[in-house]
């Protein structure tokens, strides 16, 4: 359906993610909200489904500012090298919203074509948990309208994945799916936050929104 009609995928998945919100014994919205939950979302903007081709990198290639890096506590804990799934990737120790870090390899970058001009964002494999892809960001709405934390945009191990673009190698980011951690609901759940090479100096005004 997002293929061909991606406005009508993107309300359909709205309204599922609501209804299980509401309805789902393992929601993290507390069960005495749970009744009355309605989500809120940006409106759709098609300018903000875009494609980006997955390109190896290493430590080097991450953004470097050292504004943007006092926003999280990432820390690289193997050099590269290591094999990851697609790439040889960077392992790196992402915070945890409950404390600790998580470990995940970066298995490489995308260049995503905003109007305003690309932004670089980390991709990531999830070593534990389920596997799969992983790209968390925060952006300018941050604190605002979305949790101060951020958002997630893809997240295999949850089929938060639209899956692969027009040209070898890319992937299809629609950011009017980008999402809530469960943490964003209740503090109790635990959640890998975005690094700072995540963080983008602009307001992503699609997907899930808190306020």
């Amino acid at each position: 359906m997002a293929a061909d009609d991606p406005e009508r995928a993107w309300q359909t998945w709205r309204e599922t993610r609501e209804t299980l919100y509401r309805t789902h014994p393992e929601s993290p919205v507390l069960p005495e909200r749970r009744a009355a939950f309605r989500a809120l979302h940006f409106p759709y903007d098609p300018a903000l489904r875009l494609e980006a081709v997955v390109e190896a990198g290493g430590e080097d290639d991450a953004p470097a500012d050292p504004g943007i890096a006092a926003a999280s506590d990432a820390t690289v804990i193997a050099a590269p090298g290591l094999t990851g799934p697609a790439f040889g990737g960077l392992t790196l120790a992402l915070p945890v919203s409950t404390g600790g870090q998580e470990e995940l390899t970066r298995i490489g970058f995308v260049d995503v074509p905003f109007a305003t001009g690309n932004r670089r964002l980390g991709v990531y494999w999830m070593a534990g948990y389920a596997g799969g892809l992983f790209l968390p960001f925060r952006d300018a709405t941050n604190n605002r309208e979305t949790y101060g934390a951020g958002r997630y945009l893809l997240d295999t191990a949850k089929s938060a994945d639209l899956g692969p673009g027009r040209m070898p190698g890319s992937l299809v980011l629609d950011f009017n799916f980008a999402f809530h951690p469960s943490c964003a609901f209740d503090p109790k759940w635990s959640c890998p936050l975005a690094p700072p090479e995540n963080v983008l100096d602009l307001r992503i005004e699609a997907g899930e929104r808190l306020a």
